[in-house]
């Protein structure tokens, strides 16, 4: 079996080791590699959609719209549920996506103070070419682990989040 190569994390730990021998430093490794693993993931996904008519951010909340199915509209306090973005945030990148022609607002029907956000027939032509090489992408990252490992680490990873995530969190 093949050693597995030391990483950043490794190195920090080494550093603890040596100044504080006394801690276990295991749950330090173990979320510093979940968390250096986000960004590197983060920052390798985001470099791979300039270019495809997205700037960052937008793929999260264009996705959203999409999976929505049709007519691929949602209103805004359900985009931010699933992106995550604050009501001042969600309002620029609206502003933007809009001025870029893949959103455009429209009043809801259903609530005569309310707007619904729908993707344009670029925006979907947009987001669909963008989740095609977005899945690409997230599979070369991946591409060091083996089927079982993933299945593995998918397990894992859900039932860490099933503890962390608050009940209002599992949209």
């Amino acid at each position: 079996m093949a050693l597995t190569p030391e990483d950043h994390v490794d190195r920090i730990l080494a550093e603890w080791r040596r100044e504080r021998p006394d801690l276990d430093t295991a749950p330090m490794g173990l979320i510093g590699r979940l968390q250096r693993a986000a960004q590197l993931s983060d920052r390798a996904l985001s470099s791979q959609l300039v270019g495809r008519d997205l700037r960052p951010g937008w793929f999260d909340l264009l996705a959203a719209l999409r999976r929505a199915g049709k007519p691929y509209e949602l209103n805004p306090t359900q985009l931010m549920d699933v992106t995550m973005l604050s009501s001042g945030g969600m309002t620029k990148r609206l502003d933007r996506l809009a001025e870029a022609g893949l959103v455009e607002r429209r009043p809801d029907p259903s609530d005569r103070r309310g707007v619904l956000v729908k993707l344009t027939p670029r925006g979907k032509t947009v987001i669909d070419n963008a989740v095609a090489a977005h899945l690409g992408n997230e599979e070369r990252i991946l591409r060091s682990l083996g089927a079982a490992d993933r299945r593995a680490l998918d397990g894992l990873l859900r039932t860490l989040l099933a503890d962390l995530e608050e009940p209002g969190d599992r949209r």
